[in-house]
């Protein structure tokens, strides 16, 4: 039956209004009214429809928040009203004489009207809709040009592609301010995620906002938990506000999302108290706060106060008393971590920060260090960045006796004497040797952690133990440790060193995820362990896989393949997967555990298939041991035809590559599918649909 281009229509706007609509319920009013498995449905019937019909696409639709290429630069973006700073007060007296400075200006002396709300410790952006359609993303920069960061803002689920117009029609153009941030319990799983990857944390969740926006990999910003709360507005057109207020409520009814605890005052007296009660909450809310703001709420009294040379006179940073403490710096010593990265921390005499005794601070990488100009000896001023890891905020120089230190990097490893080594466009300096201790005990201590290799009892004083004494110099030695060998080490009793012994060998069977996360490469967490897992399905087809192979995996980005093709082109990480095998490691979802008809096939996709997905079609020829490639060359064995073919099927064609329809790829895989798909169901109930006549040919492989 064929369908009306008007009916595709319609189903595909109804979707993405459907779709637009739970994303505001679910990230910005934080109601959510489907299950996540409902959204997904949604979400997939779209990319289905968008797939058979690609000229369908639209740059608001919710499909389009991930898929641009990376950027070698950003863009200035010059904003029509300047992005202007605030400025601060720290005191009462100094808000009360803001008050009366702008009463003087307006030359009234009845109260003003206020508008307060927490002052966001993030980066400041700028959006611009246009006919309710997001177009344009930049940062602030210098207030009046910043930097197009379109695509990376797109990746923010909190940031509506579309405006939301059932409840008011949305201006033709609308330039919305708002405060890209990361919430605390996102950011603290972030560096958890980071230091098991080998990477160094995030100071505090400000620079992992901005360090994330600024990203030239869009597949990275997209990978990183960023939120916003939009604060304000540039040019409009097409509307009008009478006041503050009132343009918060109206974003908040387009989808943007506005702070829930913004409030509306009269009299400066209640912006005070605003203050003293946010204050007093600061800690609980999951998001980093250095202040509130206060604005007068009137937009035509806005005007007529105008703005100074950098700040507006209606608007106020009153800012919280910050948790810092100077104390000075004993040392500088380097720590070595899990991957060899060297990183130089402040030892200090113990002071008191935010109420917690500090002793140790990051000083994060040499570059910053310089920047700074930090010295041994120097008098600092120290903080809880976030209100947890302690960061060194600035030297004061003006202290220094003159017996004060540069510090210089050393060359070699603290540890092993090993030379350090420090790649083009990278800040950190990494030590290269496997067998350095503290690198080693942290590999063994990450690779029997919970989400990787499970091995119970194996923590790091039991690490140090079994390195200090020889017992292990990589991680594929823990299977050739004896009975004998663990009774030779203090506190292990034969109950206890069985135990052991009993864990490493279940940890044996394994899953692939597990197992690519306990390796401990750089930038491989547990999501991009499973992402790989379930792209290549073998260890042996990971190991093999091209640089350009990696970055065919959807949410693979060139830096984490750059840093696995790297990994797995180390001779020695080879010899060390090749030992844990020989051990008897096995994969309980590995394609080498089966008997797959598809092995060491290489098909490519082109254009869109009716019957199932691209994805479900890609999945079935994983899951029945081929691999599959983004681009066609003298490996593949297959191209796959849909509708809507392009450069690729010419490709084929001149390297002579066999070439099949969608019905012909079918009735292929019917011949061969054993029951081995994840989703078992899918293919025989599309087969069940084929002509006869497409069974019963043979297909030469």
């Amino acid at each position: 039956m064929r369908i009306e281009r008007s009916e595709i229509l319609r189903r595909i706007e109804q979707l993405r209004e459907e779709i637009n609509q739970h994303n505001y319920l679910y990230h910005v009013l934080d109601q959510p009214m489907i299950s996540d498995a409902d959204y997904d449905a949604l979400m997939h019937e779209l990319k289905e429809i968008e797939g058979k019909y690609p000229e369908t696409i639209t740059p608001d639709s919710p499909t389009q928040r991930i898929g641009a290429p990376p950027s070698e630069k950003f863009a200035g973006v010059p904003h029509s009203v300047p992005m202007l700073s605030l400025d601060d007060a720290f005191s009462q007296e100094e808000v009360l004489e803001f008050d009366q400075r702008g009463k003087r200006f307006l030359q009234i002396d009845e109260e003003l009207e206020y508008t307060v709300e927490p002052k966001m410790d993030g980066l400041a952006v700028e959006l611009v809709y246009e006919n309710g359609s997001f177009v344009l993303g930049s940062t602030r920069g210098d207030g009046y040009t910043g930097e197009d960061v379109t695509t990376n803002l797109r990746t923010i689920r909190s940031i509506p592609l579309r405006l939301i117009s059932r409840y008011l029609p949305p201006p033709t153009r609308l330039e919305v301010r708002g405060e890209v941030f990361i919430n605390k319990n996102a950011f603290e799983r972030l560096n958890k995620r980071r230091m098991e990857e080998g990477e160094p944390p995030f100071a505090n969740p400000r620079n992992a906002a901005a360090g994330s926006l600024r990203q030239l990999d869009p597949n990275i910003t997209a990978d990183r938990p960023l939120n916003i709360f939009c604060y304000g507005i540039g040019v409009v057109e097409g509307y009008s506000f009478g006041t503050q207020w009132e343009a918060l409520s109206s974003l908040g009814k387009w989808g943007l999302r506005v702070n829930p605890m913004v409030e509306k005052l009269k009299g400066i007296h209640g912006a005070i108290r605003y203050h003293q009660r946010t204050n007093r909450k600061r800690e609980e809310l999951d998001y980093e706060i250095d202040g509130i703001v206060v604005k007068v709420n009137e937009i035509e009294l806005q005007k007529r106060l105008g703005a100074k040379a950098k700040s507006p006179r209606w608007a106020l940073a009153y800012k919280f008393e910050a948790a810092q403490a100077i104390t000075r710096i004993v040392e500088i010593q380097l720590s070595v971590g899990r991957t060899g990265t060297v990183t130089p921390v402040a030892l200090m005499k113990p002071v008191k920060v935010g109420g917690v005794v500090v002793s140790r601070a990051t000083l994060h990488n040499e570059d910053e260090i310089r920047r700074k100009d930090v010295r041994i000896g120097d008098w600092i001023i120290v903080r809880r960045a976030g209100d947890v890891i302690p960061e060194v905020v600035r030297p004061l120089p003006e202290r220094r006796s003159g017996e004060e230190q540069v510090f210089v990097m050393p060359q070699t490893c603290p540890v092993c004497d090993s030379r350090l080594r420090r790649k083009s466009g990278e800040a950190a300096w990494r030590c290269p040797n496997p067998e350095c201790f503290p690198r080693l005990v942290k590999q063994l201590t990450h690779f029997a952690g919970k989400g990787a290799m499970d091995i119970d009892g194996l923590g790091p004083k039991v690490a140090e133990q079994l390195i200090s004494a020889g017992l292990v110099r990589s991680i594929a030695d823990l299977h050739s440790i004896k009975l004998s060998d663990l009774l030779s080490l203090d506190r292990f009793a034969e109950k206890s060193a069985r135990n052991l012994l009993s864990a490493i060998k279940a940890s044996k069977d394994t899953t692939l995820a597990r197992f690519f996360y306990a390796l401990g490469l750089r930038h491989v967490g547990d999501v991009t362990a499973q992402l790989l897992a379930d792209h290549f399905g073998s260890i042996k087809i990971l190991v093999d896989a091209s640089e350009e192979e990696l970055k065919g995996v959807e949410g693979i980005g060139p830096e984490v393949a750059s840093s696995i093709r790297s990994w797995f082109g180390d001779n020695h990480n080879i010899e060390l997967v090749r030992r844990m095998l020989d051990a008897g490691t096995r994969f309980t979802d590995s394609h080498e555990t089966m008997a797959l008809p598809l092995k060491d096939k290489t098909f490519v996709f082109t254009g869109g298939l009716s019957s199932l997905t691209r994805e479900q079609a890609k999945n079935i020829v994983r899951d029945l041991g081929g691999q599959i490639a983004s681009t066609v060359g003298r490996k593949t064995d297959y191209v796959v035809v849909g509708k809507g073919s392009g450069s690729k099927l010419q490709k084929a064609v001149e390297l002579g590559i066999s070439t099949l329809s969608e019905e012909e790829f079918l009735a292929f895989l019917s011949k061969r599918h054993s029951g081995v798909s994840r989703n078992p169901d899918i293919l025989p109930r599309v087969i069940e649909k084929l002509p006869n006549e497409l069974l019963t040919p043979e297909l030469s492989d």
